[in-house]
């Protein structure tokens, strides 16, 4: 009998427990902070679409600028750059308090400041979903990713109630200071963890080329590029119901801030229970059978919500939504995580959080949108069918099943003695490997040559091809270039355990005496001499 993983088991770990910790005190405070500003702008402003555009101008800034914070997480200290992120939080959330205790607030300041905070939750995130795999080891990394939804939820559960009580009490202010408060837990845990890192030789990434790397690594593995495209059309459907849930709270059940803070705790616990449920759901279905219910389950939900006028029936549809929404992003975030090796993890992350909250923030404008147009009810129930659509294209993009690969690094490669003296940005470098295949092999050859071409692709090299020998028939040479020497060595560093399949197959339909003949050149540009060029003196061809 397989022995089943505690999902408590990453609570051993004393870094990640702390951070945890912490990271409820702030997650906590950032749903009262949300409650706040979504119900100050239904105060401040009659238009439904700037009720709707609080939460896009949350969710926007993940979507434009995650990526370069995932080149960030994956060059530079990932404590201190989630340092620099709360840091900036803090003090946002102090102006947006002052703001609104003197009463200065505009609604396009409003949304304003709800950007900035977004900024910082776009620097921080890929960051810290990055570290948690520097808290635990990969064994734990599901149950840890699991975790940290779970936690979130749980503030979900009760910090949105809280919150509607704070506002209705003492005003939105008080609900910003109260979110203030909660990043100072956080900042401390940070900085007292001290993580050891290995020491990279190679020179740190420009960003440009980080950023470059993520993405090309990302387009050459088709697994993520499935769980990315899902992810986008979860985003883009199931923000109907959490950015129209003031509307709902104030127009279809004819409520205050208490009704809509209470229907947000019912998401939450629903999302508590979705956490609990989803490693037990994963023993007995695929992935892409629990993506479908949760697309299915939550478009029931916002169904129902959408002809409700009692909140008793509305709370029960958010419960079933709230299982829902962590069901899939929790499964589209661990997919991610397990199918990357730790070199370009938080990139991948960060397109990963991309698209899905770029699927939020243009979700929650079309819904907002509509609503604006033919009431929230309408909306909702033509964002539930866009979701029975995001299951039904699961029979064409299925999810990939949970698995977890050996992408440690290979460590096969050692950095080769050369004649020339080169330096780390010397180049182009063309690399040419000769293979002997016997023409029997030749058809197995290609298909684990296609292979090849795409983790070298994906791992940075450029130009590759794949040639064959017109007088020798029998020998073929793989050639690929990388624009420089340093860049030749990251990209033999970056293969994985995993990748070793392909490489060992190859070796073994090589038929030559000894191993794979490796050339390793350098380009090098000729020019006329210049006397030649300058006066361009015609050559008799006679």
């Amino acid at each position: 009998m397989t022995n089943r993983v505690s999902p408590l088991a990453p609570f051993r770990h004393d870094t990640f427990k702390t951070i945890w910790l912490a990271s409820l005190s702030s997650n906590f405070g950032s749903l009262i902070q949300s409650v706040g500003a979504a119900w100050m702008m239904t105060t401040i402003s009659d238009s439904v679409d700037m009720v709707a555009l609080v939460q896009a101008s949350t969710a926007l800034p993940i979507m434009l600028f995650s990526l370069v914070s995932g080149a960030l997480a994956d060059n530079f200290n990932r404590r201190r750059v989630m340092l620099v992120a709360q840091s900036f939080m803090l003090g946002v959330s102090v102006l947006l308090t002052l703001f609104s205790h003197f009463n200065l607030i505009t609604p396009w300041l409003l949304l304003s400041f709800t950007f900035l905070i977004g900024c910082g939750t776009a620097l921080n995130n890929p960051s810290w979903q990055a570290s948690v795999g520097d808290m635990v080891p990969r064994e734990d990394l599901a149950s840890a990713v699991a975790l940290n939804s779970m936690g979130f939820n749980i503030t979900r559960s009760v910090g949105p109630a809280i919150g509607g009580v704070i506002v209705a009490i003492a005003g939105a202010a008080a609900a910003f200071a109260v979110n203030t408060i909660s990043y100072i837990p956080l900042i401390y845990a940070l900085f007292r963890w001290q993580p050891k890192f290995d020491p990279n030789p190679l020179p740190r990434e420009t960003l440009g080329r980080a950023v470059s790397a993520g993405l090309r690594y990302v387009a050459m593995s088709p697994n993520i590029g499935k769980v990315i495209f899902r992810s986008f059309i979860f985003g883009l459907s199931a923000s109907a119901v959490l950015a129209l849930l003031p509307l709902v709270a104030r127009d279809l059940v004819h409520g205050g801030p208490l009704v809509y803070g209470v229907m947000l705790g019912s998401f939450g616990i629903g999302a508590i229970a979705g956490a609990l449920i989803s490693a037990r759901l994963r023993e007995y279905l695929s992935s892409e059978a629990i993506v479908r219910i949760a697309f299915i389950g939550f478009a029931v939900s916002a169904g129902l919500a959408s002809i409700s006028s009692n909140e008793w029936p509305t709370n029960a549809a958010l419960l079933v939504a709230g299982a829902c929404w962590v069901l899939a992003l929790s499964l589209f975030n661990v997919t991610v995580q397990l199918s990357t090796p730790r070199w370009v993890v938080g990139r991948a992350l960060s397109l990963y959080q991309t698209t899905t909250f770029g699927g939020i923030a243009s979700g929650s404008w079309l819904w907002g949108v509509a609503a604006g147009e033919y009431g929230a009810d309408k909306a909702l129930l033509v964002s539930s069918i866009v979701m029975l659509f995001g299951a039904a294209v699961g029979l064409r993009y299925a999810l990939p099943e949970f698995k977890t690969l050996n992408l440690d690094p290979l460590n096969r490669f050692s950095e080769p003695l050369l004649k020339l003296d080169l330096k780390p940005r010397s180049g182009p470098i063309v690399i040419m490997i000769d293979y002997v295949i016997a023409e029997s092999d030749v058809p197995e050859f290609l298909e684990v040559m296609a292979a090849r071409r795409r983790i070298r692709i994906r791992d940075g090299a450029g130009h590759w091809a794949l040639m064959r020998d017109l007088e020798n028939p029998e020998i073929w040479t793989e050639s690929y270039h990388t624009p420089t020497w340093v860049e030749y060595v990251r990209h033999n560093q970056r293969r994985t355990q995993a990748d070793a399949v392909i490489g060992d197959r190859i070796r073994a339909l090589h038929r030559g005496p000894a191993e794979p003949r490796v050339h390793r050149m350098i380009e090098r540009q000729t020019t006329l001499p210049h006397d030649i060029a300058a006066h361009k003196t015609p050559i008799d061809m006679s």
